[in-house]
């Protein structure tokens, strides 16, 4: 057990001694008169019960016990000041946020989380919002460049070392616009779908993934007059603008439904859809900022499973 009688400035004064093989120099590095780091070196050998360093002509050098106590001082001192500068850095960086969101969830979820976030605080907050594909997100958490990512990822293979937490899940729609020719047949088919253009994600996207295996279970392709985009606004603007059918996330469609602006067609993608959640690197400690974020995001998802709820009990 450490001496109680031992303080830092001991062990500082020490170490900087050692280094500089002068108490003069070590004074003035210190910022302390040479009388006091003096008295400071005595006190600690008189503590330890043994001589650290020795004169010489040339100033002072350590004795044998003065290296043994620099082969374990010198390595704990420097691990706490890394400790401190890392809980410093950690506190100035408490009130800024990288986000990484996918796009199943940057209509609502996120914003409304941001939205309480910094409104939930006296301080002033920021965030950096990055979009794109689950693997170009979750390489980025991994390598320490984003504090969270947001959204449907499970499917993901980049996910398996990062810590993933549910919120709620959500399915891929059909979606056209109001007045769509589909919307008139009294059955409708696959094959009255891939007659139509279609506005899908991306390959080797989650995403796309669910699209393809729709496709095989009704022996369907993917029309080849298609959009492939993860931008909300350009899919809801092609879909509504014309005859192209959109696969899109069930949150980013909700309100156009609502107001009459799209329709779901009667022919489900998915029929419980995917898991949509926060996923963290659980190498890195979270920030102030990350954990009240992520706690937002759990009170927003629990209004939208709510949402959900009501929903299907009030068709």
């Amino acid at each position: 057990m450490l001496n109680a009688r031992i303080k830092l400035r001991h062990l500082q004064a020490f170490l900087e001694v050692a280094r500089l093989r002068s108490f003069a120099r070590a004074a003035e590095r210190l910022s302390i008169s040479q009388p006091g780091i003096s008295k400071t070196i005595r006190e600690l050998e008189d503590t330890l019960a043994v001589s650290l360093f020795e004169r010489t002509p040339l100033g002072v050098s350590l004795s044998q016990a003065g290296l043994t106590l620099l082969r374990h001082a010198g390595p704990a001192v420097r691990a706490l000041e890394e400790g401190v500068d890392a809980l410093q850095s950690q506190q100035k960086g408490a009130d800024w946020l990288r986000i990484g969101a996918l796009s199943t969830v940057e209509s609502q979820l996120v914003p409304e989380a941001l939205r309480r976030w910094q409104a939930n605080t006296m301080t002033e907050r920021g965030a950096q919002v990055v979009t794109g594909t689950s693997a170009f997100l979750l390489s980025r958490l991994r390598r320490g460049e984003l504090d969270i990512v947001v959204g449907r990822m499970t499917e993901a293979r980049e996910i398996n070392d990062l810590s993933f937490e549910h919120l709620y899940y959500e399915r891929l729609q059909l979606v056209v616009r109001h007045d769509h020719p589909l919307l008139a047949l009294p059955t409708l088919t696959a094959e009255s779908i891939s007659n139509y253009p279609w506005v899908v994600p991306p390959p080797q996207t989650t995403l796309r993934h669910q699209v393809d295996s729709f496709c095989v279970r009704h022996a369907i392709a993917v029309p080849a007059q298609r959009i492939e985009t993860l931008s909300l606004a350009l899919g809801q603007r092609y879909a509504l603008s014309g005859d192209a059918i959109w696969i899109a996330p069930e949150e980013a469609v909700r309100i156009a439904i609502d107001r009459g602006e799209l329709c779901e067609l009667a022919l489900p993608l998915e029929l419980h859809g995917g898991s949509v959640g926060l996923c963290s690197n659980r190498s890195l400690l979270p920030t102030l900022a990350a954990e009240a974020f992520c706690e937002a995001l759990r009170e927003v998802a629990a209004d939208v499973v709510v949402g959900h709820r009501d929903k299907s009990h009030n068709p």
